[in-house]
């Protein structure tokens, strides 16, 4: 069941997201602002796929929420929605642990394809049991210098320590150490990790690379294993550590 909690103040729009939603074969539980999001997702024990969120609410709003589901859990897929469309705004949601951005207005294929593009990588993150088929559990473990990919558990861990990711970050860095010291252009990180279909720019890249520096790096700021290819990309390089 693909289940997606939308947290929206104008009712307008909260009804114009639930309809299409459903259409597209959601299971929608709609709240009102951050404190109902907040206790809806106690009362589902945190069962949802998507968590949709307005930006701006009255009381607790949609970043904060972001930020408190987001360290509740690291594979809810989390889109935030908004008036503003300033790249300060993007990136400070993204930089909070949110998946997508989506600025209104926005047409009912773009929301449904942004959302299909987030539940997909959901889908790819949950637990199977040991009676399902996952081709993935067959491969072998991935190492690069100190990192080491767990491909069955889906973590990744440094000097044997399990780096805290979120879903998207997990991809992002599964790409990079499949590919090391192989230059990758934006374009092609974001259709790998988003889809061929995504409709947002690749800014989301930068942002998460941003994230991943600052959990696997010593220095932020020097990076080690995240190097940037200037007018390209990025590049990986775990075996400098």
């Amino acid at each position: 069941m693909k289940r997606i909690l939308v947290c929206e103040d104008e009712d307008t729009i909260r009804d114009f997201v639930v309809i299409n939603l459903k259409r597209a074969g959601y299971n929608v539980t709609d709240v009102r602002n951050g404190e109902e999001a907040l206790e809806a997702f106690e009362e589902a024990d945190g069962q949802f796929d998507i968590a949709l969120l307005d930006i701006t609410m009255p009381g607790i709003d949609g970043t904060q929420v972001c930020k408190i589901l987001r360290e509740k859990s690291k594979s809810l897929g989390i889109i935030m929605l908004s008036a503003k469309a300033q790249e300060m705004d993007k990136v400070n949601c993204l930089m909070l642990g949110a998946d997508d951005y989506v600025t209104k207005p926005f047409s009912p294929s773009e929301l449904t394809a942004r959302v299909d593009a987030i539940h997909r990588r959901v889908e790819i993150t949950r637990p199977h049991t040991d009676g399902e088929k996952n081709g993935a559990e067959t491969e072998s473990d991935i190492a690069s210098g100190v990192f080491k990919v767990n491909v069955k558990s889906r973590t990744i861990t440094k000097n044997n320590t399990v780096i805290e990711l979120t879903q998207v970050e997990y991809q992002i860095l599964d790409f990079f150490i499949r590919n090391e010291e192989v230059a990758l252009d934006r374009k092609s990180i974001l259709k790998h990790i988003w889809g061929e279909s995504y409709y947002g720019d690749d800014k989301i890249v930068d942002v998460n690379i941003r994230r991943l520096r600052m959990k696997i790096e010593e220095d932020s700021s020097n990076p080690l294993y995240i190097q940037t290819i200037w007018g390209f990309g990025y590049k990986w390089s775990g075996g400098n550590g």
